[in-house]
C-alpha cells in the first residue's frame, strides 16, 4: 500500500513538514527526505511509513518530550500542545506520552500539589484552581490535590493586601469600598472571605 506526498513545507531548523494525501503529516529533516526517498508528488510506501515513524519520530519525540521537561515542570496537557506544536502525528504524542509516564516525569497530581505549595502563600485557593485548570489539569486531579494539601490562610491573605493597597477604612468613601471589594474577589477569593477580613481590618 502506497501514500502520496502532497506536500513538503519548509520549517525552521533545516526542518521540513511533510503532508501525506490521508491527511498524515510528520516532520523530518532534509537529509532525511533524501535518505526515504520522499519528493513533493511522489508515493511513500508503508514499510517505509512504518520506518519513519518508529525508528526516526517516535525516538525524536521522546527525547523532545524529556528536553522540554528538562527546561520547566509541566502538565500533561501542556507537553501534549508542545509536541503538536512541532507537527509530531497524534499517535506519536501519545508514545512520547506514555513514555516519560512510565518514568513519573509528568504527572499532574504531583504538579497541582506542588503548584498548591509554591502559590498557596499569596493566592486564593479558587484563583489556583482556576489556574490548574488552565493548565490542562482535571478536575478531579485538583481536588485531590486539594484534599491533601494544607489550604492558604486566605484571611491573613487579604488582610495583607489591604495593607499593600493602603486601604484605610476611616476615610475610604463607597466608591473606595467597592474598588477594593471588586479588587478582592476577582483574586479569587469568597464574598464570606472578604466580608469576614474588612470587618476584622476595621476594626
Amino acid at each position: 500500500m502506497m501514500e502520496r506526498v502532497t506536500e513538503i513545507r519548509k520549517l525552521s531548523g533545516g526542518r521540513c513538514l511533510v503532508l501525506l494525501e490521508s491527511g498524515l503529516r510528520f516532520p523530518l529533516y532534509a537529509r532525511e527526505l533524501s535518505d526515504y526517498e520522499l519528493s513533493e508528488g511522489g508515493t511513500v510506501q508503508e514499510e517505509v511509513l512504518f520506518r519513519i515513524m518508529e525508528e526516526t519520530l517516535k525516538k525524536r519525540a521522546r527525547l523532545r518530550a524529556m528536553h522540554l521537561l528538562e527546561q520547566m515542570n509541566r502538565t500533561e496537557s501542556q507537553l501534549r500542545e508542545k509536541l503538536r506544536q512541532a507537527y509530531y502525528p497524534e499517535q506519536i504524542v501519545d508514545d512520547a506520552i506514555c513514555y516519560v509516564k512510565s518514568y513519573h516525569y509528568i504527572d499532574d497530581l504531583r504538579y497541582a500539589m506542588a503548584y498548591l505549595e509554591n502559590y498557596g502563600s499569596a493566592k486564593s485557593l479558587r484563583q489556583m484552581e482556576r489556574e490548574l485548570y488552565e493548565k490542562g489539569v482535571a478536575k478531579e486531579t485538583v481536588e485531590l490535590a486539594v484534599s491533601e494539601s494544607e489550604l492558604p490562610d486566605e484571611e491573613s491573605q487579604i488582610q495583607e493586601l489591604l495593607v499593600k493597597k493602603h486601604y484605610d477604612p476611616t476615610c475610604a468613601d463607597r466608591k473606595e469600598q467597592q474598588r477594593v471589594y471588586g479588587y478582592l474577589l476577582r483574586r479569587g477569593y469568597s464574598m464570606s472571605a472578604v466580608l469576614h477580613a474588612l470587618q476584622r481590618y476595621e476594626e
